[in-house]
């Protein structure tokens, strides 16, 4: 009987030529490891977006800096929240404009990417302008194909008031629902 009771001991020490305590050891150890080497791939990939994000943050805040303390005429901006990346901005309508008077609403998202890739910048409030869709979404080549990283959101804001004063206040209502028909031309020029 003690033979059979050593065999009984000693089996798990012979399948893994370990004990039980050395196994455990041995799965948590592999299971650090597991632990570890996702951890260090996550790493590195948030690393390198950490990279990009500092980089445009600190462009974006010197950016913030020079618009609060000199702001474009009839505008400002500034963000949302505690996030640098979504900001509001408000468009007084130009004076001696058809828009003069009146209070616009813009969204503006910046990517990880800037200022190599322009920022996005879309009317909240409704609109009427050959320039601007019907979502608010704005046809200006400054936010297009001719961006560059010189530019800033104080001169795209200027540059969005003169599109402002350049609309055409002589459209008539028969000439609206061909415009409007020319809306959805807009914006397939524009995406």
């Amino acid at each position: 009987m003690s033979t059979e009771g050593q065999r009984v001991d000693d089996s798990p020490s012979t399948s893994g030529g370990s004990s039980d305590g050395d196994q455990r050891e041995g799965v948590q150890q592999e299971q650090e490891r597991e632990q570890v080497q996702p951890k260090k791939k996550e790493g590195k990939i948030s690393s390198k977006t950490a990279a990009k994000l500092s980089t445009s943050a600190k462009r974006i805040q010197k950016e913030l800096a020079e618009i609060t303390l000199d702001p474009p005429p009839n505008c400002s901006a500034g963000p949302k929240g505690d996030n640098i990346y979504e900001w509001r901005s408000t468009i007084l309508g130009p004076p001696g404009s058809v828009y003069e008077g009146g209070v616009f609403f813009l969204d503006i998202t910046f990517s990880p990417d800037y200022p190599f890739k322009p920022p996005k910048v879309t009317f909240r409030t409704r609109i009427y302008h050959c320039n601007i869709n019907s979502q608010g979404v704005i046809c200006l080549d400054i936010l297009k194909d001719n961006w560059s990283p010189a530019l800033t959101i104080s001169k795209v804001l200027l540059s969005i008031c003169s599109l402002l004063t350049d609309c055409n206040p002589a459209t008539t209502a028969s000439q609206l629902s061909s415009l409007l028909r020319t809306d959805t031309l807009l914006m397939y020029l524009c995406f």
